[in-house]
């Protein structure tokens, strides 16, 4: 497969992960959903706004869906659609591909 020919698809990609806390939050998402407060303690170093920001980003790719439930005090819980449930094999091989590289990469320092 040339990736030259594979532009369009490489800008998606690029559009959909374009900082460091996507993938942190699609993980978090990936076997449970979550609340919030929840996701906000788990992600390191996340503030608050940075978090519902994303997460919307993520709602509006079709990766993150939010769903309330009216109750008192209302409750509102994050997670992952099916087509986000889709990167899981595929953020496990990059964790696979990153075990492999980080050895390379540290026996070279």
């Amino acid at each position: 497969m040339n990736l030259e020919t594979k532009k369009e698809q490489i800008n998606i990609i690029q559009n959909i992960f374009n900082d460091k806390w996507k993938i942190k939050i699609i993980c978090s998402l990936l076997n449970k959903e979550r609340r919030l407060k929840d996701l906000n303690k788990g992600i390191n170093n996340i503030t608050q706004k940075t978090l519902i920001v994303k997460l919307k980003e993520l709602e509006k790719k079709g990766l993150v869906e939010k769903r309330y439930f009216p109750e008192v005090p209302p409750k509102v819980v994050y997670s992952v659609t099916p087509v986000g449930k889709k990167l899981k094999p595929i953020i496990f091989s990059m964790l696979t591909w990153v075990d492999k590289y980080k050895i390379n990469f540290i026996s070279k320092i």
